[in-house]
């Protein structure tokens, strides 16, 4: 241990007379983890927005079989039904606490010059209960619109990511005018994305009759949704599948963050060979550098296996120093960062990047790894080396 201790401690101290080619291991270190934190980031906040949105005690009716209120259409016998059902909170008049709401797809402009182009958005028709049973979505900037008039209310992501929809903007949708009249905050969720104006008009703008995208409900208590979809699959009336807000909005980030997951492992993988091969021709040069001091030391009485472990720890500290600079460097740039991209739904979804500290942790770990593949070879060669070979090759 005292060999072991002694020659490890002599490594860092002579890391600055090869100040080049160890910062050829940091650097590309620092590349791979900046890299990996950052895709990751994104997944992480997308998943988190969209897992924020919604109540655990309210359902959301959609039709059977759809994976989006997009594709969703419930007919006008359909929506009382679901408004009567049991366990549905009535207000202080007695009416359902429950909203038919339509949703559909609007464009809006983005970027400006040569990459300005036209996205989608999501514009939610919201009944009067629709603003009742979600206490959370509260209006920052002018008023709620007015039911039975062309106006807008828009989300707080939408108005960050998007151009033309600040107070007093008129948008254009099929052939009419829409004026924005207020903002609305909802703790982040993916409400923030979207555009929210009274139902009746958007059903009779977006001829849409009388039916609804979905109907969402509050529940006397969230164990009540278990029965209300027992209910419903019962009904031979209703083709409608119950699902928990909470639960619905969760699933929309699955196949985003499988599609992050992938790209993540791809590229963070061909960037983490190049950085291996990196640390493998570094350290085999320090080896080589190191050669006669090396076969001193053995000479002296110091075993192979402090050689060895002098070199990997070594690779395993400028690998670290990678680590930790990659990681500070996604955090300082991408940590809230806003953005948007394309939901589940086909429609533009704004988030912020979440650089967490598991993600920080997940770098290091990668960092590590690349220290210790990119050492142990040079590590053992180091140690095998006869040492009369190594002093006649100087």
């Amino acid at each position: 241990m005292k060999q072991i201790l002694a020659i490890i401690w002599m490594n860092p101290r002579a890391v600055p007379q090869r100040a080049g080619s160890s910062l050829v291991i940091v650097i590309g270190i620092a590349g791979v983890v900046a890299v990996l934190v950052a895709l990751l980031a994104m997944a992480q906040g997308f998943g988190v927005t969209l897992k924020a949105t919604g109540k655990a005690d309210r359902v959301l009716f959609i039709s059977a079989g759809v994976t989006a209120e997009l594709s969703s259409v419930l007919g006008p016998d359909s929506v009382p039904i679901l408004r009567e059902l049991p366990g549905v909170v009535r207000d202080a008049q007695g009416r359902p606490l429950a909203s038919a709401e339509v949703v559909v797809i609007t464009e809006l402009k983005r970027g400006t010059g040569a990459q300005r182009a036209d996205v989608n958005v999501s514009l939610r028709g919201v009944e009067p209960a629709g603003l009742r049973l979600r206490p959370e979505v509260q209006l920052t900037q002018g008023r709620w619109f007015t039911p039975g008039l062309r106006e807008i209310v828009v989300g707080r992501g939408a108005a960050n990511q998007f151009d033309g929809v600040t107070l007093g903007s008129v948008l254009k949708f099929r052939g009419s005018e829409w004026t924005v009249v207020g903002q609305f905050a909802s703790g982040g969720d993916a409400h923030e994305s979207e555009l929210w104006t009274d139902a009746d008009t958007a059903r009779s703008a977006f001829g849409r009759g009388n039916s609804a995208s979905t109907v969402i409900a509050q529940m006397e208590r969230a164990e009540s949704i278990e029965a209300i979809r027992a209910t419903v699959k019962a009904d031979p009336r209703l083709q409608v599948d119950a699902l928990p807000e909470l639960e619905y909005f969760a699933s929309q980030s699955k196949q985003f963050t499988q599609q992050i997951g992938l790209l993540t492992r791809v590229v963070a993988s061909i960037m983490a060979i190049g950085a291996l091969f990196g640390a493998l021709n570094s350290m085999y040069s320090a080896v080589s550098t190191r050669q006669v001091e090396i076969a001193t030391l053995r000479a002296i009485g110091f075993g192979g296996l402090p050689v060895a472990l002098s070199v990997l720890a070594e690779a395993m500290l400028l690998a670290l120093s990678g680590g930790v600079l990659g990681a500070l460097i996604a955090y300082l740039l991408f940590n809230n960062m806003s953005v948007s991209t394309l939901g589940s739904n086909f429609t533009q979804v704004a988030f912020n990047f979440a650089v967490t500290p598991a993600l920080m942790e997940k770098g290091l770990g990668w960092a590590l790894a690349i220290g210790l593949l990119g050492g142990l070879p040079p590590a053992l060669k180091a140690a095998r080396q006869p040492v009369v070979e190594a002093l006649r090759a100087k």
